[in-house]
């Protein structure tokens, strides 16, 4: 099946801003995206309504992204359980008003902490998971919304790794409010059998994320992208594959995504190839 193309304002620039958007969204409406990943740092760095018009306009389909920053967290050994909460209200409130149906991230602990647990330490994990996110699926199922929640590789978190490990841990809230984000990033350093793990998810994907092998270019790494998109077939999956890749330019985002080298010749050429490379692969419209 062919689907919309969407890229991450992350390519560019971090903290996203009314006036970073307003420059970048026309450039992606441009190249050929038919789709725009919106992260969403701080709750005021960025205005929903106005950013609502702009990508009206350009004709591009936003998608909310969250980001756990120090202290932010479901868990309690992790953060702030109730601020992080709230923070992801926010997210849920600027979705509704920008005109997204999905916002998704990693919606567990701080991106970047890891810890040990024990089979008992997990099992209390998940179950403050389950207990912390529920009010929050409620929320988003009523105003017609999916979180999308997203397993991350070993180095970037010790909760949720695989999509096996997701569906055990969400399995009993997985409805129109909550639903798995994959990143075929993470899918190629934690499944042994990418495609297959896809498959496992079918039915509760809400979002994929897709970027090389590297963090760069689709198309120019390792991946084998014919069977990845075959897989989201066999998978139903119909929704946007945002292209989601960083700066190195900013040195906050080249930390935390640890973005040592440049990614490509430059961050527009990233976009292009992928955007590129993924259309050939697509059905004709």
């Amino acid at each position: 099946m062919r689907r919309i193309i969407g890229v991450n304002t992350w390519v560019w620039t971090s903290p996203l801003t009314d006036e970073s958007l307003a420059e970048l969204a026309p450039r992606i409406a441009g190249m050929g995206f038919g789709a725009i990943e919106l992260p969403l740092e701080n709750a005021a760095d960025w205005d929903a309504a106005r950013a609502r018009d702009l990508l009206a306009g350009l004709g591009l389909a936003p998608v909310v992204i969250g980001a756990m920053g120090p202290g932010r967290s479901l868990v309690d050994r992790a953060g702030n359980v109730p601020a992080t909460q709230e923070y992801l209200r926010t997210c849920l409130a600027t979705a509704q008003q920008v005109g997204a149906a999905v916002v998704a991230g990693p919606f567990y602990a701080p991106t970047g902490v890891t810890w040990r647990m024990t089979a008992d330490e997990r099992t209390e994990v998940v179950a403050q998971l389950r207990r912390n996110l529920r009010p929050l699926i409620d929320e988003a199922a009523d105003a017609g919304i999916m979180l999308g929640i997203e397993p991350l590789n070993r180095y970037e978190t010790s909760v949720v790794n695989t999509v096996a490990q997701g569906l055990d841990a969400f399995a009993p809230l997985f409805g129109p409010g909550l639903g798995l984000a994959l990143d075929t990033y993470h899918l190629n350093i934690e499944e042994k059998l990418p495609e297959a793990a896809i498959r496992a998810a079918s039915g509760h994907i809400a979002h994929v994320q897709v970027c090389g092998s590297d963090r760069g270019t689709v198309g120019d790494d390792h991946t084998d992208w014919p069977a990845t998109l075959a897989a989201l077939d066999d998978a139903g999956y119909d929704g946007i594959l945002g292209l989601e890749s960083f700066t190195g330019a900013n040195a906050t985002i080249a930390v935390a995504a640890s973005v040592w080298r440049p990614l490509a010749p430059s961050q527009d050429e990233l976009a292009t190839r992928s955007l590129a490379y993924l259309n050939a692969l697509q059905p004709a419209p």
